[in-house]
């Protein structure tokens, strides 16, 4: 038997032995045991170290909230840091190590930092690695020095770098009534939900449901809680209109009633089953919620409560009754309510003997002095833990009168020798989810506790949620929540009848027992008593800022167990009540949450993929395709042997020669549509298109509020109310929302909706001096001659038997033509378009070539138009309206906008004919030792066919005015310097004969 493992009680499975490691050290445990529960049997008490003084920390919780016993657990090279231990369930195999500590746990050198005292205290980083006004490590410069070895030193588990090969899956579900947490009051909610035919799903992040049934000791209907909880969880599984969630927690409450949940589907096996995922993301919406999520206790502060062995009171049960453990062999309980003594009865029943039950209050009830009694405990009531003794393990603990009013101790310490001291600070209801669905927590100075908000959405919360602490309680609310949530008003069923053991769930006012020593409030990040009052001292008055300057909540366990004695202390500092005080605002996730659960199928990725309908065609034809924006285009269509470059001209050549098609079913397409359609587009842009002729398309820039240019592109009018706007490929999105700002909060009064219809074209522009011919082959019920189609007009007709939509414009320079399909016909057209300018000539082209041709035509994209530029910078200037105000006008012409040394577009030729690199800064006088004196830089750049050259966009101070000067590029990083020449931006065809031809 384990040292510490209990002859009998406890549900695990005594004749099912699984094998384990933990630090390389081999141990066994039994089916049914947490990391935690077995490593406890097996006499571990020193589980990790606390992440600022590496102090020796043990087991504080039995549940999610434990702060101290964060393990490693690795799966071949896979490594997932920062699990509790308590919700690791063992399998056969499972290895697991512990963390923040070197070379050992043991022995671990990073506790020389206690002797730091002082120095760590709350904020040292802050005071610490500020730089000297003067000398070499002045400013920054010091912090920088320091910042590689803070790093090092930060965080607790190391995450790891190898590929997660496991597979995660996400769902949607839809219910009538979602409950949380599987308790009493859980249980009781979705049963009686389902009796009246709602849809109900039960989830609880624990692999067992029933909750404190299961280790209570108490009986319902006259059976032990844990066989009761079996039955109705029995019962639900055998309804069709009841889901089982079991291992998932519901970390997210969103508005309209969307929770998000992370089921665990195989983190407890050996070897998940074929198709099994790790983790399931749940997407869940649910008319109404129940929220059932019970209560965490609280630790009491006192010097030397973080020692190995210290634990709370209702852990040490939980251990006992659930996993037949013993969490000690003497055991001391400190208390400042009754539950403790329920806590005391059981250690006592499972074989533990309970030396003593400290009180801070003096006047305990003869129901509390009897079961000290039954638990053969000494009483001290009045009295408080002041000290604790030991080093990797409590070997005992020292006790002094205590003054409930005052806080005073008196008399002389006593010292009682235990291996274990379970404390209870009283209970803090679990209000996470209702605090993230909005509105804020109430003060309850009865419970002493923060409970739930009312309700700004639909939920109805029940059992220790609310502060109803006792289980005939719990199951009460919970059957009256199931039956409200299901639009049900009541049960002919009687209510289980509990046989609990009696007690105040009030506790006493007092969290802390101020005696010397450190005594923390924040186990995982080392947060003293004492940081707290520093932070009062040096003005952080707000508990945002508390929380902040002392990192008080900010550990993985996310204050569950610290945020109220911390509130408790810093109100005593400031002389004010608690809830004036008041509460940090709880946000998800409520518990950490795997990115790959969030990716799910799509693991892997770091953003969506948004694929054109004519995608496959591209691989299939031998593209090389890359990502823009979070479209995959084809690069080049790339010969074997060729490089990229030797690609991309060959590609725009033989566009400027014959014809070239290229995919531009990316752009942003936006229908404009309404009564005031064009009026709403002439204030969205600089120029008119309320005078744009039906039929006819205009190119048109947008500024932003500030005056600097936001986009450009091409809006076409299909009928007197019936626009098509269209956008660059990378702002499609920021200008959906740009244009649905202004409607909604800026002009709510126009008549115009704005869709975006991006997904529903497909769209190829064909261009070149061949590309009429070309269309003319293989267009019908339409001419595509100039007089029909000039430019800048709009044709409809059909290819292939499939209608399209034809506009004549250009980006390349050459004559060109824009043709849209309905996305589900892209590739046919897209062939169609292909066969007929085989005769031709026609080449496929890439977005190099694109960017190849657009550079040598000196037209902007994002990297001109990059939030710094105006639209004169651009020499864009024509197209401000001198008739009519819009976006941007009243601030363009300010002072520094208009001013004579700004940043303007030109362009570049390479004098010593060597390529040009994008970001690479122009200089008027060359200094390869000592770049400086930057007058701009280079935007965009290519290998000009037609020029037959290295050119480049850019952006020089005063630039017109440089026409036809030398400067230098200067690009250090790249080891690139050279002459230059600076050239109006339209290399080629500068008079547009080409394009309107």
């Amino acid at each position: 038997m384990s040292p510490r493992r209990a002859d009998t009680g406890g549900r695990i499975d005594r004749l099912r032995t699984i094998r384990f490691t933990f630090d390389g050290a081999p141990y066994t445990g039994h089916v049914g045991d947490t990391l935690a529960s077995a490593l406890l049997a097996n006499g571990v008490t020193l589980f990790g170290r606390s992440f600022k003084y590496h102090r020796p920390r043990g087991l504080l919780a039995a549940g999610v909230e434990e702060p101290n016993a964060l393990v490693t657990v690795l799966r071949g090279d896979v490594r997932e840091p920062n699990i509790p231990a308590t919700m690791v369930e063992i399998y056969d195999g499972l290895v697991a190590v512990s963390q923040n500590r070197s070379p050992s746990l043991a022995w671990d050198i990073g506790a020389l930092n206690q002797l730091g005292g002082k120095i760590l205290s709350a904020g040292f980083y802050y005071k610490t690695f500020m730089g000297p006004a003067i000398g070499p490590m002045k400013g920054t410069r010091f912090w920088m020095f320091c910042e590689h070895f803070i790093r090092r030193a930060a965080g607790l588990g190391k995450a790891g770098t190898a590929p997660d090969p496991a597979r995660y899956e996400r769902m949607n579900a839809f219910c009538d009534v979602l409950v949380v947490g599987s308790g009493p009051a859980g249980l009781m909610a979705a049963k009686a939900a389902a009796d009246q035919g709602a849809r109900v799903i039960l989830a609880d992040l624990e692999a067992r449901f029933g909750g404190s049934a299961n280790w209570s000791g108490e009986t319902i209907d006259g059976a032990p809680g844990a066989d009761w909880a079996g039955r109705i969880v029995g019962q639900l599984e055998g309804n069709d209109n009841v889901r089982l969630l079991p291992r998932t927690t519901v970390w997210g409450y969103y508005d309209g009633n969307t929770l998000a949940a992370l089921e665990r589907v195989t983190e407890h096996k050996e070897v998940p089953a074929k198709g099994e995922p790790r983790q399931r993301y749940w997407a869940i919406r649910a008319k109404t919620v129940v929220l059932a999520t019970g209560s965490f206790e609280r630790p009491l502060v006192f010097p030397g409560n973080d020692r190995p062995g210290v634990m709370l009171a209702h852990a040490a049960e939980r251990y006992a009754n659930e996993y037949g453990v013993l969490p000690g062999e003497r055991i001391a309980l400190f208390t400042n309510n009754d539950s403790a003594y329920r806590s005391a009865v059981a250690l006592k029943r499972a074989g533990a003997a309970v030396v003593a039950i400290v009180d801070v209050r003096s006047d305990v009830s003869n129901e509390m002095s009897r079961l000290a009694s039954e638990a053969e405990a000494e009483l001290l009531a009045g009295h408080a833990v002041v000290a604790t003794e030991g080093g990797k393990a409590l070997t005992g603990l020292k006790v002094q009168r205590f003054d409930l009013m005052s806080g005073a101790l008196s008399g002389d310490e006593r010292s009682i020798h235990a291996d274990c001291l379970a404390m209870s600070g009283g209970w803090s209801p679990t209000i996470h989810l209702a605090s993230q669905a909005g509105a804020k927590a109430e003060w309850d100075p009865a419970r002493q506790a923060f409970l739930p908000p009312q309700p700004t959405q639909r939920w109805i919360g029940c059992g220790a949620f609310t502060g109803s602490f006792s289980t005939a309680e719990a199951i009460a609310e919970g059957r009256a929540a199931g039956l409200q949530a299901a639009g049900g008003t009541t049960s002919s069923a009687l209510l289980p009848i509990v046989e609990a053991t009696p007690g105040d769930p009030d506790p006493a006012p007092v969290f802390e027992i101020k005696a010397k020593g450190k005594s923390f409030v924040d186990f995982q990040h080392d947060v003293t008593a004492e940081d707290v009052r520093l932070a009062h001292r040096e003005g952080f008055v707000s508990v945002e800022h508390l929380k902040r300057y002392t990192t008080l909540g900010m550990a993985t366990d996310q204050g569950k167990n610290s945020n109220v004695p911390g509130l408790a202390i810093m109100a005593e500092a400031l002389g004010k009540p608690i809830p004036e005080v008041g509460t940090t605002r709880f946000r998800p996730p409520y518990t950490a949450v795997s990115i790959g659960s969030l990716a799910a199928e799509r693991f892997g990725d770091l953003k969506p993929e948004r694929l054109t309908p004519m995608h496959d065609w591209h691989i299939d034809n031998g593209a090389t395709m890359y990502s823009a924006g979070l479209w995959y285009r084809p690069m080049i269509y790339g010969l074997p042997g060729e490089t990229v470059e030797q690609a991309y001209v060959r590609e725009a050549k033989a566009t400027r020669e014959s014809a070239g098609i290229v995919d531009v079913s990316t752009l942003g397409k936006i229908a404009v549509q309404g009564p005031d359609a064009a009026e709403f587009l002439d204030r969205v842009y600089t120029n008119m298109f309320s005078t744009l002729a039906v039929g006819k398309a205009r190119y048109g820039l947008m500024l932003r509020e500030d005056g600097l240019a936001f986009d450009d592109g091409t809006t076409w009018r299909l009928g007197e109310q019936d626009f098509l706007m269209t956008t660059t490929t990378a702002n499609a999105g920021k200008v959906m929302q740009h244009l649905e700002y202004f409607l909604d909060v800026i002009w709510p009064e126009l008549k115009v909706t704005v869709t975006s219809v991006t997904d529903e074209w497909a769209g190829a522009a064909i261009g070149g001096p061949k590309a009429r011919a070309i269309l003319a082959a293989c267009v019908t019920g339409t001419a595509v001659d100039n007089a029909t189609l000039p430019f800048m007009g709009i044709v409809h007709g059909e290819i292939a038997g499939v209608p399209v939509m034809i506009c004549r414009l250009s980006f390349s320079g050459e004559m060109a033509f824009e043709v849209y399909s309905g996305a589900g016909y892209g590739t046919r057209v897209w062939e169609a378009l292909i066969e007929a300018g085989k005769p031709f000539g026609l080449v496929t082209y890439g977005l190099e070539a694109l960017g190849t041709m657009r550079i040598e035509k000196g037209h902007v994209t994002g990297a001109e138009i990059d939030g710094r530029t105006t639209a004169r910078d651009l020499h864009l200037d024509w197209m401000l309206s001198k008739k009519k105000p819009f976006i941007g006008s009243a601030m363009m012409d300010r002072e520094g906008l208009i001013a004579p040394d700004r940043l303007e577009l030109v362009g570049l030729i390479a004098l010593d004919n060597r390529a040009l690199n994008g970001g690479g800064h122009i200089v008027e006088e060359l200094d390869e030792a000592n770049p400086h004196d930057s007058i701009g830089h280079i935007t965009a750049c290519c290998y000009s066919p037609a020029l037959g050259k290295y050119i480049a966009l850019a952006l020089v101070k005063g630039g017109k005015a440089r026409h036809g000067t030398r400067a230098f590029v200067s690009d250090p990083l790249r080891n690139r310097f050279g002459p230059i020449e600076i050239v109006p931006n339209h290399f080629y065809d500068p008079d547009g004969s080409r394009m309107h031809g």
